[in-house]
């Protein structure tokens, strides 16, 4: 049924799903629940990180200027990063961005000795041999928010992921949501579950 996805390599890996959506009980979270049971069933090893649980404080009150002490649970999330050999990130189309809480997630972690190392011609990408995966829900057509809005993808694939080393980045936009019925619904559960079993 799902033809697209490559072949597996037969070698387990270990995976870390970060679910962006501040309530798991929606789409974001059915489509996280599905990557993950098809990825522990094929042998992979899993990290699963809700951001709705996590505590910490997504503003950065004085900018990169200060430097503000990291909660424990952003360490967690780091030390996360740097195990994972692939890295699943789910969240919501939201003003063509994803949700505040997981961008202040982002502006808060992602620090230099962690995603980069700035020097005289360039920077270090300290995430480099990773490789990742977004999937993106939203109620509108994706190919009609990208004619309207542009590549509402640019900053998770390239600013971010991209930025700290974490490549090839796949995308996967999944909508309309409020136009879908059961039937699509579930085929894209279903997607889910199956790209989690090729941990891709």
């Amino acid at each position: 049924m799902f033809a697209f996805l490559r072949k597996s390599s037969g070698q387990p890996r270990k995976i870390l799903i970060l679910l962006g959506h501040p309530d798991k009980e929606t789409t974001c979270g059915h489509l996280a629940d599905s990557y993950e049971t098809g990825a522990r069933q094929a042998g992979h090893e899993v990290r699963r990180i809700n951001i709705g649980e996590l505590t910490f404080d997504p503003i950065l009150h004085k900018g990169y200027k200060t430097v503000q002490e990291l909660e424990p649970d952003l360490v967690m999330v780091q030390e996360a990063f740097k195990w994972a050999g692939h890295v699943v990130i789910l969240y919501p189309n939201w003003w063509s961005s994803m949700p505040a809480l997981l961008k202040g997630m982002f502006d808060r972690m992602f620090l230099p000795g962690f995603a980069y190392n700035f020097h005289q011609f360039g920077w270090d990408k300290l995430l480099k041999g990773k490789t990742g995966r977004v999937i993106i829900t939203m109620d509108n057509w994706p190919l009609l928010a990208r004619v309207m809005f542009g590549d509402y993808t640019n900053e998770i694939t390239n600013a971010i992921l991209g930025f700290s080393g974490i490549k090839p980045v796949h995308i996967w936009k999944v909508g309309p949501l409020k136009h879908m019925n059961e039937i699509e619904k579930n085929d894209c559960i279903d997607k889910a579950f199956a790209l989690g079993g090729q941990a891709f």
